[in-house]
């Protein structure tokens, strides 16, 4: 084993790496996202019993399961959008899978989306960022944190007679993110746009600007709140689905744990 690889297989059997789950737990009742009811939907996750045991099968258990590609907490690949559509390799199986091991970095939103429920990232407040933590460096999944993965049933979606309500960026904050040339952007809510993203220019800007230059999204996380600012490492592989635009997947991030914070019991 390589010296680099044997200092974090001991790191993590020590605790002074964390592993730190960023899932949330996939079940029927979890949130999906509701469009205008003119166009597809997205399928809730759904599980059937094939055996457990019995004489359907009787020693073994299993569940046929069902849903959408971005059910839950999930992966969008640069062609689930229409600006995405012709990007080189940018279907699921076509990414080169180093992208789903990199750096994160976590801008806090929480405070703002407390006391606004259409608060947005906007390039002051990715500036301001900036000068407490150093430039976003390039290749870094930068995550919004907004605490959002706490509400649970209707209040995720927070649906109005208008739409959905839910923090996201502005598209100048995305156009800057991309000036850093980030591997990706991923939220708390259902969605990498804000709920009332239809309404900017262009519309939807996370998916549009972001598919279009050949990034990635993650929504849906959860646990935001137990990563530093900087410092941490993500590990998000989807499923290799072929010609997929997206996935479910178990989003996880190695965290400097206590030894290395100073932190004490």
């Amino acid at each position: 084993m390589s010296g680099v690889l044997e200092d974090l297989a001991q790191a993590l059997g020590t605790g002074a790496v964390e592993v730190v789950d960023l899932t949330h737990t996939l079940d029927p009742d979890f949130p999906v996202i509701v469009l205008p009811p003119e166009f597809g939907q997205c399928a809730r996750f759904r599980m059937e019993e094939v055996s457990a045991y019995d004489g359907r099968g009787p020693a073994w258990k299993w569940h046929n399961i069902s849903m959408n590609e971005h059910t839950g907490t999930h992966f969008d690949a640069p062609i689930h959008w229409i600006s995405g559509r012709d990007v080189a390799n940018g279907a699921i199986d076509e990414i080169d899978p180093s992208v789903f091991v990199g750096p994160v970095v976590v801008i806090d939103c929480s405070e703002g989306a407390a006391g606004n429920d259409d608060f947005e990232l906007t390039p002051a407040l990715i500036e301001a960022w900036e000068a407490a933590h150093g430039r976003i460096p390039a290749g870094a999944w930068v995550l919004m944190r907004t605490d959002w993965s706490k509400r649970r049933g209707a209040d995720y979606l927070n649906m109005a007679e208008d739409g959905p309500h839910s923090p996201g960026p502005t598209p100048a904050a995305i156009e800057l993110l991309l000036a850093r040339d980030i591997r990706g952007f991923g939220t708390e809510t259902v969605g990498t746009d804000a709920g009332q993203g239809a309404h900017y220019i262009p519309p939807y800007p996370a998916h549009y600007l972001l598919h279009g230059a050949g990034k990635y999204g993650l929504q849906c996380l959860s646990n935001l709140d137990r990563l530093p600012p900087t410092g941490a490492m993500l590990i998000a592989p989807p499923l290799k689905i072929r010609g997929g635009t997206g996935s479910p997947l178990r989003v996880l991030a190695l965290v400097p744990g206590g030894k290395l914070r100073g932190e004490h019991p």
